[in-house]
């Protein structure tokens, strides 16, 4: 079984093949900042650890969902991950709900968990309290799901945002408290900061970060935007009332987004980026033009997968193989633990 390690400040502990898991959730659609942020930093760690992705499909019906929409959804971020470089080869990229190991050791969870951890989860009460009539019990109890996604692969590290952090010391204390009552089953893994990539703020509201929401579809790139599209949103991006291109987030957030974009798409820092601009025009005219070029394989690759549906089926019955060999052993464990009569 794998140690738990202690975090390296600043990134991944420096260990040769910790393994590490990262999941998301299939909705909404993928935008620069999912990319330069997130899934680059992944697909350059899959050659780094044993790195586990799970498209957690599971989490995403805590609030009701089409059923058509979910379907086309999972399939699409399944796409994108694999489109953007993640090799399900070299990576462990499935979908949760392909692997039933999640929902047979997230009820164990449940059983681990008191209500009271539960009620006390931040985002339990933020999420309830948005939504009116019909709340689902999923999201009270999803916590222990998510326990689940992490203990079944023995992971070392799971890189976290501060809004997930009391999720996995619930996962810590869910795993220790088992370990206890039931004998060393359990790794006790690690939430830790990753290795980051590019902080992208809206391109109309350079003070928030870019995101999936339909509140500003002008300020937000999209990874499947058309070359067009990509070049009109830099175009109108806001920038600053003064005229000098400096890298200056707190005194001139946007013209320090242009920089940051253009430093990411482009393998340079943000200060390197705004050598040789003395004006917000052309900054804003090559970022864009950098962002498509970043793009456009991405997009290729994207098109030539939707193209071909049976590599898809193909890459993530692989995925879900490689996870349910490593799961069901944890498993097993699990349940011989707990005192479960094994099948005959």
């Amino acid at each position: 079984m794998p140690t738990a390690v202690a975090i390296a400040p600043g990134g991944y502990p420096d260990l040769l093949m910790t393994r590490v898991l990262s999941g998301i959730q299939p909705t909404g659609d993928t935008h620069l900042g999912n990319y330069l942020g997130a899934i680059r930093v992944w697909v350059a760690g899959q050659y780094e650890h044993d790195s586990f992705h799970p498209i957690v499909d599971l989490h995403a019906i805590t609030i009701p969902q089409d059923p058509a929409e979910l379907r086309a959804s999972t399939l699409n971020m399944a796409t994108m991950l694999i489109a953007a470089g993640l090799d399900p080869e070299v990576c462990t990229l499935f979908v949760q709900s392909h692997v039933p190991e999640h929902n047979q050791l997230g009820w164990m969870m449940e059983c681990t968990a008191s209500i009271g951890e539960l009620q006390r989860m931040t985002q339990f009460k933020d999420k309830a309290a948005k939504q009116t009539g019909f709340v689902s019990s999923g999201l009270l109890t999803y916590p222990a799901l998510q326990a689940a996604d992490i203990l079944l692969y023995d992971a070392d590290l799971v890189p976290v945002g501060d809004d997930q952090r009391q999720h996995i010391e619930l996962t810590r204390d869910l795993a220790i408290r088992f370990n206890n009552r039931y004998g060393e089953t359990f790794v006790v893994p690690e939430a830790g900061i990753p290795k980051v990539g590019a902080r992208v703020m809206d391109l109309q509201n350079p003070t928030a970060k870019m995101s999936k929401s339909a509140d500003s579809p002008q300020g937000t790139v999209l990874v499947l935007d058309p070359p067009e599209v990509i070049e009109r949103k830099f175009k109108r991006a806001v920038t600053d009332s003064g005229t000098d291109v400096v890298y200056d987030p707190e005194h001139r957030p946007g013209v320090a987004n242009l920089l940051a974009i253009l430093a990411a798409a482009t393998d340079r820092t943000p200060q390197e980026a705004a050598a040789g601009y003395s004006q917000y025009g052309p900054l804003k005219a090559d970022t864009g033009a950098a962002v498509i070029e970043l793009l456009r394989p991405v997009q290729e690759r994207y098109a030539a997968l939707q193209s071909d549906p049976a590599e898809l089926a193909r890459l993530l019955a692989l995925g879900a193989a490689k996870a349910r060999e490593v799961a069901s052993k944890t498993l097993t464990r699990a349940r011989d633990a707990m005192g479960f009569l094994a099948p005959g």
